[in-house]
């Protein structure tokens, strides 16, 4: 009996059909085994991705709780810088009340005692009118009497001119309607048109402001 299946097993193995089944079974096995491994392996990679994942969760709910436990940090840091910038506004607000009453104050003064140098020059000038009254009333010599009237009337001139007036240039200049006013138009031959032939009435000007504009005559062809 052990003989017989000792022959047939040399049999067996010696039969291609039966090594065939063999080998494909083998190789199936192989097979099935290398399935098996890659889905092992993908197993673990999941694994490692979701492992991964619930990591950066993890993370960001610490970060989320560190954010939460800064946060009443961070609105103490808020409301000091506020109350910084709310004083300097304050102060700010402050001092530019106090220097807008100073402005209004000095430009009251001004108004009420602008002209006060303006008077004491003109004082001086009425002072000699008064001497020359007194003086008018015993001088018979008429040449004496014309000569204080010149004296008085270039010092009324010159003390008006250190306060800044000035006697607006016409008779010859060419006519400005910024500077002066045309009353009446003359024909001449011999001057360009618009040239002032006459002034009527005397104009002046304080620094570059015109108070009252020259009367004037203008050349017309």
């Amino acid at each position: 009996m052990k003989n017989f299946f000792e022959n047939n097993l040399n049999k067996d193995k010696n039969n291609p059909f039966i090594n065939k089944k063999v080998n494909g079974d083998i190789k199936d096995n192989m097979d099935n085994k290398d399935e098996k491994i890659q889905e092992s392996e993908q197993s673990i990679i999941e694994d490692g991705k979701e492992a991964e994942e619930q990591k950066k969760d993890t993370d960001t709910q610490e970060s989320d709780n560190v954010s939460e436990e800064n946060k009443p940090d961070e609105l103490e840091e808020l409301k000091g810088k506020y109350n910084t910038l709310n004083n300097q506004y304050l102060r700010l607000a402050a001092d530019f009340d106090n220097y807008r009453k100073r402005q209004a104050q000095e430009r009251e003064a001004l108004l009420k005692y602008g002209a006060e140098e303006c008077m004491k020059k003109v004082i001086e000038v009425v002072d000699n009118f008064d001497r020359a009254i007194k003086t008018v009333e015993t001088i018979d010599n008429i040449e004496k009497m014309k000569e204080t009237f010149f004296i008085l009337n270039k010092q009324l001139n010159d003390s008006l001119s250190k306060l800044g007036l000035e006697q607006i240039k016409s008779i010859g200049e060419k006519f400005d309607p910024n500077l002066h006013e045309a009353v009446m138009q003359t024909q001449s031959d011999d001057k360009e048109e618009e040239t002032i032939l006459e002034e009527l009435q005397k104009g002046y000007k304080l620094g570059d402001k015109v108070l009252r504009p020259a009367m004037v005559s203008v050349a017309v062809k």
